[in-house]
């Protein structure tokens, strides 16, 4: 029996999402697309591969055989993908850069900028999302992202960078507060579910006794339009780059004790540097990440 990989695609994004309208969300269908498909899949399999209930899909005990040999196609499919871009002479083509929403809006978005001078056949397509996307699968070809890769995956860390990170107001804000604010005294912008769980939540509770925020979204461009509108503040880790563009919000003297200390990396599966577009647009970023690493003891900027 032949089983296409957009079929076998179709069928892991279920499984991972948990649910039909999530799935088909991530594969960009409509939901009765991915119903009739994946009925065309069971009817061509002959049994159910999944359960229906209220709160979405589980797999079948015979759906869950397929689902280790699936990830293994899925991740070939990438090999394959990045061997056949290999034969480019020359970087073009889009790069895809998966970074959370601050590091994106921050970072990478003016960084895209600097790229489009320097190749400009490469296009960039910014992912941004909190949630990890597969790089060995070719969801992604280049990630920052706080967690390196693991020993004996298919993944290689590429560069990384100590990032310390700051209370922001805005400037309204911060002319009603004390000289030296306590962070309990502060009116916190935070995440909502289902990013409830995400930094720096737990951070602010481990700090502050009944953690309350006075207001919560799961959008990072509306957590910080509300910051700039004066609503509360945030926790941004941010370093001071070339490409930072002006904005209202300024560094409290504050401190986040070791909450305030990370680090970020950049991750790409360990064939995709041999992709010319890739390679070219990573070593950009790693110059850029060489740069911030000379200017890592600066104080913050009057920005985010």
């Amino acid at each position: 029996m032949d089983i296409s990989w957009e079929d076998l695609k179709l069928f892991l994004a279920v499984v991972e999402a948990k649910s039909l309208s999530a799935a088909a969300k991530r594969l960009s269908l409509g939901q009765p697309t991915v119903s009739r498909r994946l009925a065309d899949l069971e009817y061509q399999l002959g049994y159910k591969l999944f359960e229906r209930t209220v709160s979405g899909v589980t797999p079948t005990a015979a759906a869950v055989r397929l689902i280790e040999p699936a990830k293994k196609m899925a991740e070939w499919a990438g090999e394959v993908g990045r061997a056949a871009a290999a034969r480019d002479r020359t970087p073009q083509g889009i790069v895809r850069i998966t970074a959370a929403p601050g590091v994106a809006f921050d970072f990478v978005a003016p960084f895209a900028t600097h790229v489009k001078a320097k190749l400009p056949k490469v296009q960039l397509e910014v992912i941004s999302k909190i949630e990890y996307l597969d790089l060995a699968r070719g969801e992604a070809d280049l990630a920052l992202r706080p967690k390196p890769a693991l020993p004996g995956s298919d993944l290689v860390n590429v560069a990384e960078l100590d990032v310390q990170a700051h209370v922001y107001v805005s400037k309204g804000l911060a002319k009603t507060l004390p000289k030296k604010p306590q962070l309990k005294d502060l009116p916190w912008l935070a995440w909502c579910p289902p990013y409830d769980e995400v930094s720096p939540n737990p951070q602010l509770r481990a700090l502050i006794p009944d953690f309350q925020p006075v207001f919560t979204t799961d959008n990072f461009l509306i957590m910080i339009q509300a910051a700039e509108a004066g609503l509360g503040a945030v926790i941004l880790g941010r370093p001071p780059h070339r490409f930072t563009m002006p904005t209202q919000l300024v560094p409290l003297d504050v401190s986040l004790g070791p909450a305030g200390s990370g680090r970020i990396y950049l991750v790409c599966a360990k064939t995709a540097l041999a992709v010319p577009r890739i390679r070219a647009v990573a070593d950009l970023m790693v110059d850029e990440l060489q740069r911030l690493k000379a200017v890592s003891g600066m104080k913050p900027r009057h920005g985010w």
